[in-house]
């Protein structure tokens, strides 16, 4: 199995994208480390893959909050002793006209989607940097770099993911840590599932693959960019949209 015996840490996979990523690391003989706000639900997730013969461990964690990120990564490390690969995928959506935007919605947008990416990637690139060797791996959007209407909060943080990766690619890299962003158009997830069916058929028009991705799409793209197959790349990202920003 590719990742026998490495340990992942994904953030925000208790469902949607970051779930696959974990299902796909478990298959291929990691042991994954669920991570969510709710500890529970973190937990139970864990147990459905381990019920599958796989390894994981689930814990609550707020990626906003720097010092409960230190203290969940200590725990995880008291068990498991090592983190080889961090995959930075929590996010959420606060969407509205930038003259509609509340302030409230801009900040926790930002806090999530961008603070979450640097509290987590610093304390996990400590251990890293002890190892002299690993693998981060940020999920951004196309939306980080074509913006859209009704995002602009949404947009800032993605492109804020992917000049951070850039910088902190330059960082590690004489430490053998890779640092690349995965940029999904649209994939069919519970996010999507609510746009209307008149907005996905006319975003159908512009996607040459002419279909939503799945998220195993993603999760593909995460295995190889783990993989010894990209050791060297690093600073780069990989979207995943079906043609839609050519």
């Amino acid at each position: 199995m590719q990742f026998k015996d490495e340990v992942v840490l994904i953030t925000g996979s208790t469902r949607g994208i970051g779930l696959a990523v974990a299902q796909a690391f478990a298959e291929q003989g990691a042991c994954v480390i669920i991570i969510g706000r709710d500890g529970p639900q973190a937990q139970a997730i864990a147990a459905q893959i381990r019920a599958k013969g796989h390894l994981a461990d689930g814990f609550g964690c707020d990626v906003t909050s720097l010092a409960n990120v230190q203290e969940t990564v200590n725990k995880i490390l008291d068990i498991h002793k090592r983190i080889d690969i961090l995959v930075n995928n929590a996010g959420i959506t606060r969407d509205n006209l930038l003259l509609r935007l509340d302030e409230n919605d801009w900040d926790e947008v930002i806090r999530v989607n961008l603070k979450g990416v640097f509290n987590v990637t610093k304390v996990v690139t400590k251990v890293m940097l002890k190892a002299k060797k690993g693998k981060v791996i940020s999920i951004a959007s196309v939306i980080g770099i074509t913006g859209n209407i009704g995002q602009s909060n949404y947009a800032a943080s993605k492109a804020g993911i992917i000049a951070f990766s850039k910088s902190v690619a330059r960082e590690f890299a004489y430490r053998n840590i890779t640092v690349n962003v995965i940029a999904p158009g649209y994939i069919r997830t519970d996010m999507t599932a609510k746009i209307s069916e008149a907005v996905q058929a006319k975003v159908l028009e512009h996607i040459p693959l002419s279909r939503f991705g799945e998220v195993a799409d993603v999760a593909g793209v995460c295995l190889f960019l783990a993989s010894p197959a990209a050791n060297y790349i690093t600073g780069q990202t990989i979207v995943v949209d079906g043609g839609l920003t050519i």
